[in-house]
């Protein structure tokens, strides 16, 4: 688990495709210094695991899926990626729950400056889409970041100096890529309601029926 809070920029050291999967190498800082051998590290928002450390590099193995459904097999070397440690018990929770489970992969559509901030509009599949709603969470390449306007293939994020400084966003342009995972919570409701709404005659379905008839959901 993590919260889209990202520690330091990495540097890919290596990205070696074999058997389908990949070994990727990653060297970082902060985040290495205290990892050890089987702990959990959000990369671009994708959660893998250490299987060598070595100097404050970092070897992952990357599955076959993973490569098909994030944007880590675009890495080369010397690329910056995000990268959070998981997160700890006595951790502060300062952005919101994220899995490092990327759904799919977007690309970034626009990038507009407004004031101090910039306004990016990211191309999204419906399956990320679905579960976005204004003012709600989404982590992108790990990022956890507020939805400003839901659009009918696309959504829009605001970012700040500091964000745009201290990750990969500040620096990825029109047309590049970024891994997408929309909140937790959005899809275990999706899922609740997909079922509720199927079984009339259980309390679910009879609650489900009710906050339709009142206009609450439809």
């Amino acid at each position: 688990m993590f919260t889209g809070l990202i520690l330091e920029l990495g540097e890919v050291v290596s990205l070696v495709k074999r058997n389908k999967g990949a070994r990727l190498s990653i060297r970082g800082r902060e985040t290495l210094a205290g990892a050890a051998n089987g702990d959990s590290i959000a990369i671009n928002g994708v959660c893998l695991t250490v299987v060598q450390l070595e100097d404050r590099t970092a070897c992952f193995d990357v599955s076959e899926e993973t490569l098909k459904s994030t944007n880590l097999g675009t890495l080369k070397k010397g690329n910056k990626v995000n990268l959070e440690p998981s997160l700890r018990p006595d951790s502060r929770l300062g952005g919101h729950f994220v899995t490092g489970h990327v759904e799919d992969v977007g690309k970034i559509r626009s990038r507009t400056r407004t004031g101090i901030a910039e306004k990016i509009e990211i191309e999204c599949p419906v399956c990320v889409l679905r579960f976005l709603v204004e003012k709600g969470s989404v982590a992108v390449d790990g990022i956890s970041l507020t939805v400003v306007d839901v659009l009918k293939d696309a959504f829009s994020v605001v970012i700040i100096p500091h964000t745009s400084a201290m990750t990969t966003i500040g620096f990825k342009g029109v047309g590049e890529t970024v891994n997408l995972e929309p909140d937790i919570l959005a899809k275990y409701v999706a899922r609740f309601l997909s079922f509720s709404k199927g079984d009339a005659k259980s309390g679910d379905g009879a609650l489900m029926e009710a906050l339709m008839k009142s206009g609450f959901i439809s």
